[in-house]
């Protein structure tokens, strides 16, 4: 299988439960995994191997100490940015192949700046807010990760 011909960005996770699914996720689809920034945890940690279980050696997986060096690492990618605070839908919104989508810290999301700077490229995926704030982490990156799939003709 040729994988998903994306990218995920994870900007400082904090759980590592949630960064070992992703990573899972990852595996299964063959995407790029991307952590930016210093993670609140180590990547030895236990939870976060427990989570990826046997599937680690099938990721893979970069570390940049900022959003400048992942942006210089994939000089062909379209950087898209997952927000809560984003109008445009994350199913209205048009993937191509090498994009990479970009989630911020489960407790703060991305930085306020990045999302100012790239309003166009912001996509949200729909909740009831009146009910809870966001959902978890894993989760996102699944939903935007198979829509992108779905629209460029699923794994290959």
């Amino acid at each position: 299988m040729k994988g998903s011909g994306l990218h995920i960005a994870l900007y400082r996770p904090e759980i590592p439960p949630n960064t070992g699914n992703i990573a899972r996720t990852c595996a299964a689809t063959g995407t790029e995994l991307h952590i930016v920034g210093t993670p609140g945890f180590r990547t030895t940690d236990r939870h976060l191997k427990r989570a990826g279980l046997d599937y680690w050696h099938s990721v893979k997986i970069a570390y940049h100490k900022d959003f400048a060096e992942l942006e210089k690492s994939l000089p062909l990618s379209r950087f898209i940015y997952f927000s809560s605070k984003a109008e445009i839908l994350y199913t209205d919104f048009i993937y191509r192949e090498n994009d990479c989508l970009v989630f911020g810290c489960e407790t703060t999301g991305l930085p306020q700046h990045i999302l100012d700077e790239n309003f166009d490229r912001c996509v949200r995926i729909p909740i009831c807010k009146n009910i809870v704030r966001c959902l978890n982490l894993a989760t996102s990156v699944g939903i935007a990760l198979f829509e992108a799939i779905r629209q460029l003709g699923g794994l290959k």
